[in-house]
């Protein structure tokens, strides 16, 4: 007695700006969102590839992946433990893998400190290979690439990319980022090293992706077209607007937050972006996360965030700076990496993430890479003033969602001791 419009899951969003909401997915959003994608995405997600799941089964874009794996008979297979994940990976050996952008940033971060802990040749080997890579991409993003470029990007694959590939497996040929923005240049080295990652858009309301920057698009930096099935439109203050048979039929049990969601049949998607001439989403940032400053100055978080966070010696920031006179941050040091980066600083490789955050040779170090972030914004919207935390943000303390995004309210509530000694100061 089952039919498709049918509910068939709930799965609860995140709470990343307000208490967590029961999607009521229907098969229909589920079998309409597999059957659309899977054309689109051509060898990503061809019948007999191979991907191995990591992420949790509480988050819609490993729940999507799962349904069409079974669709498009895809090989899936389940690590319980992460810990042992580059072990599974080797054994497992995917043709394409999912994962969140921290988990690409660390890969990079990974390869690095390995690089380093050689050689002075080795570790200029591997810069040069970071940047070839780079380079090489977004040369071929626009056509040709010059031949000088061509012949250092064949050198590097041979003495560095491959063996980045191997890491993963040996077979990864393709990545698929969900969960945040990726950023351009992860997305560019990683493509560089022959692993396409392609950048999907979606969220718990629309079953996963609405939208997804496959390879036969190669428009990497942003999110693609929408997948068929779907339509996307941007309103007068810039927030996506989706309707199609991804979206979701409604918040479970609250009719009245169902009712807020939609605006002439449009679900608004509490995202900012905007459509190129060619019909490609570029997303910019969360509405609600727009940061307000006393003098009236609109700041994007992630335009700050992303390339700190991308740095090996941060594991989370947050921007503040709402109704405020400028613009400040939480800092918190990643305890894996931490240990690595501590020798090039003078300091005991054994420190504690306390101690070494008050340390002046750590702070120095990390205003430096806040500085690098800042070069990129106006005066006005640049970090004038950050707090190193004295442990990290994660899952188990209610900071972090299972996908890695910040639970902003819930860390300015346990940290606003903090933040307005900042001000204060």
């Amino acid at each position: 007695g089952v039919t498709l419009d049918d509910v068939a899951t709930l799965i609860y969003t995140s709470g990343t700006t307000g208490a967590p909401k029961g999607c009521e997915l229907t098969h229909r959003n589920f079998v309409s969102c597999s059957q659309n994608t899977i054309p689109v995405a051509g060898a990503v997600m061809a019948g007999g590839s191979r991907t191995l799941m990591f992420l949790p089964l509480a988050h819609v874009f490993a729940r999507f992946v799962e349904v069409t794996s079974l669709d498009a008979g895809i090989t899936l297979a389940h690590t319980p433990d992460v810990s042992h994940l580059m072990d599974d990976l080797a054994r497992f050996k995917p043709t394409f893998i999912l994962a969140v952008p921290r988990v690409f940033e660390k890969i990079l971060v990974g390869a690095r400190f390995k690089a380093q802990a050689g050689s002075p040749v080795k570790k200029l080997i591997f810069e040069r290979a970071v940047a070839t890579a780079v380079a090489w991409s977004r040369a071929a993003v626009k056509g040709p690439v010059p031949p000088l470029l061509e012949a250092r990007h064949r050198l590097y694959d041979k003495l560095v990319y491959s063996t980045l590939r191997q890491a993963m497996g040996g077979d990864v040929r393709y990545a698929v980022s969900g969960g945040a923005s990726l950023g351009d240049y992860l997305a560019h080295f990683f493509n560089g090293i022959g692993v396409y990652v392609v950048e999907g858009y979606g969220l718990t309301e629309t079953t996963a992706p609405i939208a997804a920057n496959f390879p036969s698009l190669n428009r990497l930096g942003t999110v693609g077209h929408p997948i068929p099935g779907n339509e996307v439109a941007i309103a007068a203050d810039g927030e996506i607007l989706v309707r199609g048979a991804n979206v979701f039929k409604g918040y479970h049990g609250l009719p009245d937050k169902t009712a807020e969601a939609f605006f002439d049949g449009w679900f608004a998607t509490g995202d900012l972006g905007h459509l190129d001439d060619e019909g490609l989403l570029t997303v910019t940032g969360r509405k609600k996360e727009i940061i307000v400053t006393a003098g009236g100055k609109n700041v994007i978080p992630n335009q700050l965030e992303d390339p700190i966070r991308a740095s090996a010696t941060v594991g989370q920031i947050m921007v503040v700076g709402d109704d405020r006179p400028f613009v400040a941050a939480l800092i918190t040091l990643d305890p894996e990496t931490l240990p690595k980066v501590l020798p090039g600083l003078g300091l005991d490789p054994h420190m504690s993430v306390d101690r070494a955050a008050r340390e002046e040779a750590v702070i120095d170090h990390v205003k430096k890479i806040v500085d690098h972030a800042n070069a990129k914004v106006s005066r006005a919207e640049g970090i004038k003033a950050f707090r190193i935390l004295d442990r990290d943000l994660t899952i188990e303390d209610g900071h972090l969602t299972p996908s890695m995004k910040l639970k902003r309210a819930k860390v300015a509530q346990d940290f606003a001791r903090e933040i307005e000694d900042i001000y204060a100061r």
